[in-house]
């Protein structure tokens, strides 16, 4: 296969013959509609679970400013990957944005944190869909696998059948997003008809944690003090992230330049809408003390409303909006990891395809490392007795919120960098933000970024990546480095986007 090397900046690489990519091949089926519902449905988990927790920490006040302060991030953050991603319509995504600004190292940094995110957030989706999947079959048909010890059964099921539904084939991919997408949010305008309706909402509600006296200058607004929003950022990430999934799917989309940036703006103001819906309503239905701490508050808060039995069967539905995210997140890892692997990064094995033309292996080996993520958690939870499930899935929720603002960091810096260093490359979307926007919102990401080492509730997520990130670069250094492929972004970086290379 291999035909030559060429070193290059302490990298090595090997051209290879055309069947190399031939096995690596992905089909493009994607329209903008296609791609909001990508985007949508890989976020909107976050609504049915997982962002409560903020409120624990920070009280409904602080979460709702740490919901306007990531509103910002996010807004500077997709109008600058757009305008990257439509320069560089390639599948690496922020990978290939910090490979153009800071070489392979500053490629591979970037592209591994997006990896722990992707991989990380995925095993958060299935932790929590498991936990409503085992409430509807306790309430409906009397039995329960946690009562059991057996929540693992629902973990290897989930994974199993969204690897073979991603692995069926991208427009099936795109197609299903675009459905589950629809119900999820119909499910919470549902629950948001039903809550104002229902007498329960009382705004009171919002404000029933007492402010802590032992925290200086603690209110009602605030019971934890401001510090504490520090705290809640992490979680009101939830509402958000997975939306920068978006150029992930460059290489299967029938004109990335043109309807990645439409889609990012559509995907951005639905989320926003059902992120704040869901923020008031289901607070303000069930209180801000027991949202705080709840696996599942949405169906709780049905379970408030119409009662347990009836509660079941609604979560039937709203469980389809965390496997909406489920599919949409394991997408996005899947992607992210055949591209590295494409260009030689990680074992090149994990890029090729099969006859569906998906990443079938970097699905696989994502789904592993995922479940083994969660078994290692749930087991380390559990020297909490009184909550083992909570601590689980907040920790790997941090796992996810971790390698996703230095992904967003290293995305914006690249942003910055890609200004100066190609100025004149082809641009068909330019930021509506300018640089304000990729300042902003890696400002941000740090901001997120000190949240999450001051909390002391969440020090081993930092350990954990640590290691992890340990492993990946030692592992680039000693040998993957040497063995580098031209894919499509290694050639766009090292032809400074006039595309050279490949006209020779």
């Amino acid at each position: 296969m291999a035909e030559k090397t060429m070193a290059t900046g302490g990298v090595s690489y090997t051209t290879v013959d055309q069947s190399y990519f031939e096995k690596r091949g992905l089909r493009r089926s994607a329209g903008v509609w296609g791609l909001w519902g990508l985007a949508v449905a890989a976020v909107i988990s976050g609504d049915f679970s997982g962002w409560n927790f903020g409120i624990d920490f920070a009280g409904f006040g602080g979460m709702l400013i740490a919901f306007v302060i990531l509103t910002v991030m996010y807004y500077g953050l997709t109008f600058s990957i757009s305008e990257m991603s439509a320069a560089m319509p390639h599948t690496g995504g922020a990978y290939s944005f910090g490979r153009s600004a800071m070489g392979p190292w500053g490629g591979l940094i970037t592209g591994a944190a997006e990896t722990i995110e992707y991989v990380a957030t995925t095993a958060v989706v299935v932790f929590f869909s498991a936990q409503y999947l085992d409430g509807v079959t306790s309430e409906l048909l009397g039995f329960s696998l946690a009562e059991q010890d057996l929540m693992w059964v629902w973990w290897i099921v989930l994974y199993v059948a969204f690897v073979a539904l991603n692995a069926a084939g991208a427009k099936i991919s795109f197609r299903f997003a675009i459905v589950v997408a629809i119900i999820a949010i119909g499910i919470i305008l549902v629950f948001s008809v039903m809550a104002l309706t229902s007498g329960l909402f009382s705004f009171d509600n919002l404000w029933d944690m007492d402010p802590n006296p032992d925290v200086a200058g603690s209110t009602t607004f605030l019971p934890e003090g401001w510090v504490a929003i520090l705290f809640a950022l992490p979680f009101a990430m939830w509402f958000f992230l997975g939306i920068e999934a978006l150029p992930l799917a460059a290489e299967e989309s029938h004109t990335p330049e043109r309807d990645i940036p439409r889609a990012g703006v559509l995907a951005r103001i639905t989320l926003i809408i059902t992120g704040l819906l869901v923020l008031f309503l289901n607070t303000g239905i069930l209180g801000a003390e027991a949202t705080g701490v709840s696996l599942e508050p949405l169906l709780d808060g049905f379970r408030a409303i119409v009662g347990d039995q009836l509660a079941a069967v609604l979560a039937i539905f709203a469980l389809i909006g965390l496997l909406a995210s489920l599919h949409g997140i394991m997408f996005a890892y899947g992607r992210n990891i055949y591209s590295l692997s494409r260009a030689g990064y990680y074992p090149k094995i994990f890029s090729l395809t099969g006859k569906n033309q998906t990443p079938w292996v970097a699905l696989t080996v994502g789904a592993v490392v995922g479940f083994a993520a969660i078994v290692a958690l749930d087991l380390l939870g559990r020297v909490d007795p009184d909550g083992a499930g909570a601590v689980a899935g907040a920790i790997i929720l941090n796992i996810a919120v971790w390698g996703a603002v230095v992904a967003y960091f290293l995305q914006m810096v690249s942003f910055l960098i890609l200004r100066r260093k190609f100025p004149d490359v082809n641009r068909p979307y330019m930021s509506p933000w300018g640089t304000f926007g990729a300042y902003s919102a890696a400002a941000i990401a740090a901001l997120v970024f000190v949240g999450l080492l001051l909390n002391p509730a969440f020090q081993i997520a930092i350990v954990a990546i640590v290691i992890v990130y340990g492993l990946i670069l030692v592992g680039f250094g000693v040998h993957y480095r040497k063995h580098l492929v031209l894919s499509p972004e290694e050639e766009y970086a090292l032809s400074g986007g006039t595309h050279e290379l490949t006209k020779e």
